[in-house]
């Protein structure tokens, strides 16, 4: 048990980070504090903890404490901790995906395109967008206004005659000296303009444009220019945000039942980009404005900060944030809930968007644990199951045998614990031993702590695959977990299964049950995920030549051999005196390459 009283008694009062640790040494919460030692004894003052402090305090076995110089140096560790570490009982931002660009390359003619990663190249880079759909719907509504290259420049270096984007009007083929320099240039710089959001300077040059070629009686050019003014018009009256300019993200929260919604609006040059929504993950029930104080930081500090945050929820520590953010950014920033007129209509929109996201994904979860529930009434089981794993076999006739392991809990699929087993030592097509073989392998890693151990394990499969299941666990001396099969209905019609449960002779038809459709999913799932398995298998025993399968022939051989008899056929039918001709090949090694071709009923080449 952690002796909290002798841990306080030696604690700093200086600003830093502490992680609470439970007896398997995992980190459950890591937090920050300006005064380390006023901050983690709250914890332990029964009078003044919450529920989940009391439950979490009670996990613990262990704190390490993270001195710094400043509560701004804390909080920016504290992000860095929780977004590596995910503790249990801390919101957790779970979205980590790098966001896109536009990039206009550093060249004569330049090339404009999509861009994820570091900024390592030359050139200007514009966004983030939400999403590379944002960024590509962005690229084609370009290259329909200014039509500027967007193909790489190994294939822009290699052309000798106009593409297929010239031929439609969307590029203008530079490749091969279709367009002179200063007219490249001019359609570059309008492509500028436009993703810098000076989009009235973009119309005026536009018009100036016309005007000039009409008074020069260039009337075909007036003509494109006139429908370029239209287009950009049209567009614009799509995606401006009315009374808006410059760069600014909206971000809205609500919570409900202990989910949190997050909504962000992209807004950059005065033009809506779109949106993008999250869930962190909590463990709790927390206010709006406590989901935003732990998002934001975590969000941003290793994104682009826009000069203005406007948020639906005023924060408690939005000083601290904001000097964090400014120090990140290096620029000036404004960070604010109190707005109106249009901004305010807009803080609605996000606010609007982000209830009805929630109430969506809380729809999609309470049908999901209704269905765990009603799985606990089908199958009688003590208590709800948390966890459960299905396993399924493919092969193709006997050959390149893959197991699937796939594992759902409450919130849906656990893609992280997947896994799949190459099935090796058993007689092709036997699918109980391929069965006993996964659940057995599957099981030992369990033991040793790869993965929390299920609640029911599903097999694909009738009453001899169960029992495979049960002799696998049986050897490993486990007793504690429910095997169920699921055999195929009727015709294997989807839908008509029955799910055979240890050794109960009457099948269960999972048609009475609303936990039907999860059943059904999670066998699809286990299925799909052993068939993608055999496949990549299959395909690469496909492309490995049956002089690899030879011991004793290594590289060299085979490519002397091969070059010797002219290709694989002419060593198939060369005999073991004609193999023996060869350099390094000795006679048991050409009885071994002869008996190969002679003696095996699959060659494959």
């Amino acid at each position: 048990m952690f002796d909290s009283a002798t841990f306080l008694k030696n604690l700093t009062t200086q600003a830093g980070i502490y992680k609470m640790l439970n007896a398997e040494g995992e980190i459950i919460y890591i937090g920050k504090a300006k005064n380390l030692k006023n901050r983690v004894s709250s914890y332990f003052k029964s009078s003044s903890a919450t529920p989940k402090q009391q439950a979490m305090v009670a996990k613990i076995a262990a704190i390490e404490v993270t001195v710094t110089e400043t509560e701004n140096e804390a909080l920016l560790l504290e992000c860095q901790q929780i977004k590596r570490h995910k503790p249990r009982y801390n919101i957790c931002l779970r979205d980590d995906r790098s966001y896109p660009y536009i990039f206009l390359s550093n060249h004569d003619y330049p090339q404009i395109s999509l861009h994820r990663g570091a900024k390592r190249k030359l050139g200007r880079y514009f966004g983030p967008y939400p999403s590379s759909v944002a960024a590509r719907e962005s690229l084609k509504l370009l290259q329909r206004l200014f039509p500027v290259r967007q193909c790489e420049d190994t294939v822009y270096n290699n052309r000798t005659r106009p593409c297929l984007q010239h031929q439609i009007g969307r590029c203008t083929a530079p490749c091969v000296g279709l367009i002179d320099k200063a007219s490249y240039t001019l359609d570059v710089d309008n492509t500028v303009l436009f993703l810098e959001g000076k989009s009235g300077v973009l119309i005026d040059q536009l018009i100036g444009e016309m005007e000039t070629a009409a008074a020069a009686l260039n009337f075909e050019q007036a003509a494109r220019l006139r429908d370029q003014i239209a287009r950009l018009r049209s567009l614009l009256e799509k995606q401006c945000i009315h009374g808006e300019g410059g760069d600014v993200d909206i971000i809205a929260c609500v919570t409900e039942a202990n989910i949190a919604c997050v909504q962000v609006f992209f807004i950059r040059n005065g033009q809506h980009l779109g949106n993008k929504v999250f869930f962190p993950k909590m463990t709790d029930a927390y206010e709006p404005a406590a989901v935003l104080q732990a998002f934001i930081p975590q969000y941003y500090l290793d994104k682009p900060v826009p000069p203005e945050l406007i948020i639906s929820h005023a924060l408690e520590e939005a000083d601290l944030l904001h000097d964090v953010l400014v120090s990140h950014a290096k620029h000036a920033l404004v960070m604010t809930h109190k707005v109106k007129g249009e901004r305010l209509k807009w803080l609605e929109m996000a606010a609007n968007n982000a209830q009805n996201a929630l109430l969506t994904h809380l729809a999609s979860k309470q049908n999901l644990q209704a269905r765990f529930v009603s799985l606990q009434q089908l199958l009688d089981c003590a208590i709800v199951p948390k966890r459960l794993e299905c396993f399924d076999i493919s092969h193709t006739q006997g050959k390149q045998t893959v197991a699937s392991c796939v594992v759902f809990d409450e919130e849906g699929a656990v893609k992280s614990a997947y896994r799949r087993f190459n099935i090796t030592g058993i007689t092709g097509g036997d699918d109980c031993a391929a069965i006993h073989q996964a659940v057995f392998r599957r099981f030992k890693r369990l033991q040793q702590g790869e993965q929390p151990a299920p609640d029911i394990v599903f097999i694909d499969g009738s009453t001899i695959q169960v029992r495979a299941a049960q002799k696998a666990l049986a050897e490993l001396m486990i007793n504690n977990v429910m095997i169920v099969g699921v055999a195929k209905g009727e015709n294997r019609k989807s839908g008509l299964e029955k799910l055979i449960i240890g050794s109960q002779n009457q099948p269960i038809d999972i048609t009475v049950s609303a936990c039907g459709l999860l059943i059904q999913q999670i066998r699809d799932e286990a299925h799909r995920f052993a068939l993608t398995g055999h496949r990549q298998r299959r395909a690469k025993a496909s492309k490995q030549s049956v002089l690899e399968s030879i011991s004793g022939l290594g590289a060299k051989r085979r490519q002397t051999l091969l070059k010797q008899f002219g290709g694989l056929q002419g060593v198939a039918r060369a005999s073991v005196d004609g193999l023996c001709s060869i350099d390094g090949i000795s006679r048991a090694l050409a009885q071994r390459i002869y008996d190969t071709f002679h003696h095996s009923d699959d060659h494959s080449i």
